[in-house]
């Protein structure tokens, strides 16, 4: 399997729009609309997403997204166990790199879900956003009890003058499966397959925090990362290859995700080493890409073993690097 390059461009000089609750949100002139949790944001997602950004530049429209946050999954079914490949924030930067002009987030709770079709489509994609056109799943369902599907939707266009792109079959199944592949993949610790479907690198955000320093001790001194976000989720434990950029300079290091079993640890932990960078992090927020496995968590009879072992990581990481230039 090939070694995989991120695709995302970098746009430094725009900036999205970030609306949380549609009732805060006033159309200025009528927008292309796509609608959805965008979990992962693959290239599925980014497809869809392209394809919105060119519409709304070729139309003189603007370019929205509307996501829910909490998932619509935790507070219907109460499903507290779900976990998101990408938190809210990590999402809100992603689609700001795609050029979408503003990103609507919008509290999900049982009232909202409780709006009739006709509410949600009057109140919400026409008065609310001011809608022209809206970029949808041929299996989209909307409204009390997912009661009204895309041809209903199509209809309420005639009424209130906007028109309805549908997504193909295929490319919805595709966005699926992609999404349930990745997600596996992560568990899994197959992170190059995950980041081929991603067309991107997974992410990881955090703050340093402080830890006990025995890395250090060690010779290996590590930036330990503090997730706040309890929804995310983590690869399976292990020893990856990473890439972070600090101070505007893109560094590489390795990543242990697990428990420290030879230290008799306790807790799962997300520690970074980086190479050839020595800088007080502490209390900074770091956005840690990953880029492939190297290892599974192992433990050793003594403190000496795993030294020696972290000797060989670094060693293969770095001959790893050349190939992420």
């Amino acid at each position: 399997m090939k070694n995989f390059r991120c695709t995302f461009e970098k746009n430094q000089f725009f900036l999205m729009e970030v609306i949380h609750n549609i009732k805060n949100y006033q159309p200025k002139k009528p927008s292309i609309l796509t609608i959805g949790t965008f979990d992962g944001l693959h290239i599925g997602h980014q497809k869809i997403i392209r394809n919105l950004v060119s519409k709304a530049k070729k139309e003189d429209l603007c370019s929205l997204v509307l996501t829910f946050f909490p998932h619509p999954r935790m507070v219907l079914q109460k499903d507290t166990q779900l976990k998101m490949i990408d938190t809210i924030e990590e999402k809100r930067q992603l689609l700001e790199k795609l050029g979408v002009e503003i990103l609507i987030i919008q509290p999900f709770n049982r009232e909202f879900s409780r709006m009739t079709a006709i509410e949600y489509t009057r109140d919400i994609l026409v008065n609310g956003l001011g809608i022209s056109k809206l970029i949808i799943g041929y299996d989209h369902r909307f409204g009390r009890n997912r009661e009204a599907t895309i041809e209903d939707l199509k209809r309420f266009g005639l009424d209130y003058n906007f028109t309805v792109e549908e997504i193909p079959v295929q490319d919805v199944e595709s966005i699926a499966v992609s999404s349930t592949k990745i997600r596996n993949a992560i568990i899994t610790g197959h992170i190059k397959k995950a980041n081929q479907f991603l067309g991107r690198h997974f992410l990881l955000c955090g703050t340093v925090v402080k830890g006990d320093k025995i890395g250090r001790k060690m010779g290996y001194p590590t930036a330990n990362i503090l997730i706040k976000e309890e929804y995310k989720l983590k690869p399976q434990n292990g020893v990856y290859l990473v890439q972070s950029h600090l101070d505007d300079q893109k560094f590489f290091g390795m990543m242990n995700v697990g428990k420290r079993p030879t230290i008799s640890g306790k807790e799962t932990q997300i520690e970074t080493y980086f190479f050839e960078f020595e800088e007080d992090l502490y209390g900074k927020k770091l956005k840690i890409e990953l880029l492939e496995k190297i290892r599974d968590e192992q433990k050793f009879d003594s403190l000496e073993l795993l030294v020696e072992q972290l000797s060989i990581d670094k060693k293969n990481c770095q001959e790893l690097i050349p190939y992420y230039l």
